[in-house]
């Protein structure tokens, strides 16, 4: 099957090319124009197991500006994951790059897909597309965004509606929640509190500490976001909530990292939490009957491998 992964050299596309290659029937196609805030060396580590893969084609363009029909033919199925993150940094001025690379791009690939035979489109987004809710969280929850950044991720999901119902494009929606482990983007809490204990320098907690994230391991994630690839057409026009095993709080996760390292984070509370929800937990009840999805990494283990994958890369700079 020829696939085409945008986002490729990102942290949860990375992830996802490597896994779509253990099946030798695929063949995968992966764009990145290297845009964001994310440092270049870093994706660049990031697509290290790729680039001399006999299998995988790297693309490096800007999806704003790219050709699609130079790439598209005979593509059988679309990975969306492109996109602009980030809660913090998609107010003010930045406003812009969120506008154009999760609104502006989204609907140049749907524009592009639209008259090709592709067996599924599927569109990564986010948990931030529901804004602050209370308890598990299903698909039929009304969506309130919080942040700038939520707002074009669910502008995106309605591109995709859009082009489905008028065009036949066959979409599939995945929402993310807070997906974490090796190759994490370094903005991202959990890189950002492992670099600081590294340091022996203060942790910067937002808030109180106290909110709560449902989290997932990279692994569950990219076998839930693949498993759309091989599960017949009736998820078709579905959106389908990725989570993780189990949740915790912000405290809770350093108290792991601190005993993961067995030593003591000073910690400095700082700010507020503009943009973020208190508490993410997902249903997953529509993705375990649909994708037979089921996250196996614990917390505490996620973390160690993130760990060891930091200190690597912090070694190697």
């Amino acid at each position: 099957m020829k696939i085409l992964v945008t986002g490729a050299a990102g942290f949860i596309g990375s992830h996802l090319c490597e896994y779509l290659l253990t099946d030798e029937s695929n063949e995968v196609i992966g764009v990145d124009g290297f845009v964001g805030f994310t440092d270049h060396a870093i994706k660049q580590r990031n697509l290290v197991n790729l680039m001399n893969h006999p299998r995988f084609q790297f693309v490096k363009k800007d999806l704003l500006d790219i050709n699609w029909d130079d790439h598209l033919k005979d593509v059988d199925v679309i990975f969306h994951l492109a996109g602009m993150p980030g809660v913090r940094t998609s107010w003010g001025e930045d406003f812009k790059l969120y506008v154009n690379y999760n609104i502006n791009v989204t609907q140049r690939l749907l524009e592009a897909s639209r008259n090709l035979p592709i067996k599924k489109f599927i569109y990564a987004s986010t948990s931030s597309a529901y804004g602050d809710k209370t308890g598990k969280v299903s698909e039929d929850s009304r969506c309130t965004p919080l942040s700038p950044y939520g707002v074009t991720k669910l502008t995106g999901e309605y591109l995709c509606r859009v082009y489905h119902e008028n065009d036949g494009v066959p979409i599939v929606i995945l929402r993310y929640f807070t997906v974490y482990g090796p190759r994490q983007r370094p903005d991202m809490a959990f890189h950002r509190f492992i670099r600081k204990i590294m340091l022996g320098e203060p942790i910067e907690v937002y808030g109180d500490g106290k909110q709560t994230r449902d989290f997932t391991f990279i692994s569950d994630c990219v076998k839930g976001t693949a498993a759309t690839l091989y599960t017949d057409h009736s998820i078709i026009g579905e959106t389908i909530n990725i989570g993780g095993k189990e949740r915790a709080s912000v405290l809770d996760t350093i108290s792991i990292i601190e005993e993961l390292f067995q030593q003591k984070a000073n910690i400095n509370f700082t700010g507020n939490t503009r943009g973020e929800p208190k508490h993410t937990w997902a249903d997953i009840s529509k993705a375990q009957k649909l994708l037979h999805y089921y996250p196996t990494i614990s917390l505490k283990i996620g973390l160690q491998k993130e760990i060891e994958d930091l200190k690597q890369l912090y070694k190697e700079v």
